[in-house]
């Protein structure tokens, strides 16, 4: 946020403020304006009714003479507003007669760690969690359910729940994604619920050139999760698309494929933002916590700030990782390494899931320089090849010493989410 040259970064719970006079700003970046649903409830039971290219869920559900029903969810590490999303859906599914026993929640965290019960507790809150059963999906899972090859030869493993369903609905938000193009959709399933050897094969085509932000042309990595999905079949879809305050402005549901691409376009239309010419500064912030809960997560800014700065200029990332680097291969990663040719060359010898996030951000660090201000000591920062500082004030100095007072920045406040785009 900018008022009048004083600059806002959200930095965990809290706001990290400075200034910069008006001749450093070219811009700042930000989400579209659009304005936020007035009552998200009522059109989210307005689309239960009538979905996108679907009948109406309550008649998918009799038709299927459904009566387990597996509900996908996000994981932390997505903020997702199911305060609003679940009511409508928990409400729907009791009046078509659906049992709360007959009832499970698959929390898709990929091969993220789970939830703890207070997290649960904090997304869905005390009611719902004390209601219905809720499942961490673990990747490393002995009994996962092999449904064949894809078509890369990658295996499809998924969560064995699968097989003791009826109907499946995936739920969670749109944003834009550094491999995968886009969030959200098909993204429930791989890679939420599914093995590490599939996700591991999956994300190893980030390398491809088009295997980037915002991008679903010939993307290899979203051709696999689409196919995914053909071969597990989920009955309904609900995602949201959020403002940068996490506010609602628009809820997509039916048909998982449709009702997601339509949810995309929207996204499309919110979080790109076009510049006219790339900064020698970006000033960005992964959006506060969750979204800066560790470093593996904090990169996606690093990613889309990398999109609006110049060849050997500078980022100054604010994020809090209060938990650290949060993937313990991804630390083991940086901590062997020796330069960042390393990294590469171990991504390129063989692909593991963590250590892709090392190779992400060593990609950033070859071409720019990277000053991170977070809770991480300041040895484990250099090791990521970012220079440590302890105060805004601080990165600010150094920028000083690199381009005087006549630099020309960017602001990004919701780095994570808000993708610049050179026209």
């Amino acid at each position: 946020m900018l008022r009048e040259n004083n600059i806002e970064l959200k930095y965990g719970d809290k706001i990290i403020e400075f200034h910069l006079e008006e001749k450093n700003i070219i811009n700042i970046l930000s989400a579209q304006k659009i304005e936020s649903l007035s009552d998200p409830s009522v059109r989210l039971e307005q689309l239960l009714e009538e979905p996108i290219k679907s009948p109406a869920l309550a008649q998918l559900i009799r038709d299927k003479k459904a009566k387990t029903i597996l509900i996908i969810v996000n994981d932390i590490t997505r903020p997702t507003p199911y305060h609003i999303l679940l009511p409508p859906l928990m409400k729907e599914l009791e009046q078509t007669g659906i049992k709360k026993e007959d009832i499970t929640f698959l929390i898709a965290t990929g091969a993220h760690r789970g939830n703890t019960t207070e997290e649960n507790i904090k997304i869905f809150g005390e009611e719902l969690v004390s209601t219905y059963q809720f499942i961490n999906h673990r990747c490393d899972d002995e009994n996962l359910l092999d449904l064949g090859e894809l078509r890369s030869g990658n295996r499809l493993l998924v969560n064995p729940i699968l097989e003791k369903v009826d109907f499946i609905i995936t739920t969670g938000v749109i944003v834009p994604h550094y491999i995968a193009g886009f969030s959200g959709g098909r993204k429930s399933i791989l890679p939420g619920i599914c093995g590490r050897e599939t996700i591991e094969k999956n994300h190893a085509n980030m390398v491809h050139p088009s295997a980037v932000t915002g991008n679903l042309i010939g993307n290899p990595v979203q051709d696999e999760m689409m196919e995914a999905i053909e071969k597990v079949k989920v009955d309904f879809n609900i995602n949201v698309i959020t403002d940068e305050n996490s506010l609602i402005i628009d809820i997509v549901a039916g048909a998982l494929t449709e009702s997601w691409l339509q949810g995309v376009e929207v996204c499309r239309n919110t979080y790109f933002s076009p510049i006219k010419e790339k900064a020698d500064v970006i000033f960005t912030s992964a959006g506060g916590y969750p979204k800066d809960i560790n470093i593996y997560q904090a990169q996606k800014a690093l990613e889309n700030a990398y999109q609006a700065v110049k060849p050997g200029g500078t980022i100054v990332l604010v994020a809090e990782c209060r938990e650290g680097v949060g993937n313990s291969i991804c630390q083991q990663w940086v901590e062997e390494a020796h330069s960042i040719e390393d990294i590469e060359e171990r991504l390129k010898n063989r692909f593991v899931l963590g250590g892709h996030k090392a190779y992400a951000i060593a990609k950033v660090a070859k071409e720019v320089e990277i000053i991170l201000l977070s809770s991480l000591n300041k040895e484990q920062i250099k090791k990521f090849f970012m220079k440590p500082v302890d105060t805004i004030e601080q990165a600010l100095d150094l920028i000083q010493e690199k381009y005087g007072d006549d630099f020309k920045s960017y602001i990004i406040p919701s780095g994570s989410i808000v993708l610049p785009q050179l026209i």
